[in-house]
């Protein structure tokens, strides 16, 4: 479940205090904990607007780590905990996630280039994964996003979604992310299905999962779920216990139904 940081030191929206970017980032955890949730992943995505990752101030990733670190002493060493840094920020992530005892990252821009609201993204799997080795942070693990949301993929129209999956397995992601066109955009259920049936490690739904569509992406191996979990269904709001607590409930109970089928 996406647990989304304020704004950052050295962002435009900055609210001069990084005790209060801890205190919500920790009270949106234990909102998280008490509603049974089975991972957190951490963003910046109130950092906007975004920079490409070469633009990324080293205050984001201190920013980070510290909160990081604290959310996972927060939550119990039973839910897996990542981090992803916005925009491209991979080796950023990496480097967080391995100094605060996360057990993985979201990536974009793994493989192939995209253009996004942000500029142009280039693949860096090959240099991501040898700067893991470097830190020996090889329990990290890399989940990517293919074909990104919020991106053009015009240059990579001769390459289907299939094709970009099995990149990525080849290019050695540890799973890959399909997504909507945009945060909150479900997901085409018949895109997970023939992504799937292309590559054999794990595939994540990105984007707009509800307590409504859950059981379109029940065959997915994970589904990561952010906006809904918010007031109204609204990124930017604060995150709703109660919706929380509807989804995990209907997870559940397909989990258990799937059980005995």
């Amino acid at each position: 479940m996406v647990l989304r940081l304020k704004h950052h030191a050295g962002t435009p929206f900055y609210k001069g205090s990084i005790q209060k970017i801890l205190e919500n980032a920790c009270r949106d955890a234990e909102k998280y904990v008490t509603s049974n949730i089975d991972g957190v992943l951490m963003e910046n995505m109130n950092d906007v607007p975004y920079v490409q990752a070469k633009h990324l101030g080293p205050e984001t990733t201190a920013v980070m780590s510290l909160v990081c670190g604290e959310v996972r002493r927060l939550v119990p060493s039973s839910i897996p905990c990542g981090v992803q840094v916005l925009a491209g920020g991979n080796k950023e992530a990496v480097a967080i996630a391995h100094a605060s005892g996360l057990q993985f990252i979201r990536a974009e821009g793994y493989v192939f280039s995209h253009v996004a609201d942000e500029g142009f993204t280039d693949s860096s799997a090959g240099e991501l994964l040898r700067y893991r080795r470097q830190l020996g942070a090889d329990n990290v693990l890399v989940f990517t996003d293919i074909k990104k949301k919020h991106s053009a993929h015009a240059i990579t129209s001769d390459v289907s979604l299939e094709e970009t999956a099995r990149a990525a397995e080849f290019f050695c992601s540890d799973g890959v992310i399909v997504t909507g066109s945009a945060t909150g955009d479900p997901a085409n259920p018949h895109q997970l299905t023939a992504v799937k049936k292309g590559c054999s490690v794990p595939v994540l739904i990105g984007s707009g999962v509800t307590a409504a569509n859950l059981c379109d992406y029940l065959q997915a191996n994970a589904v990561i779920v952010g906006t809904h979990f918010k007031h109204n269904g609204q990124w930017q709001n604060e995150v709703d216990v109660e919706r929380v607590k509807v989804f995990m409930d209907k997870m559940h109970q397909a989990r258990l139904k799937t059980s005995t089928d």
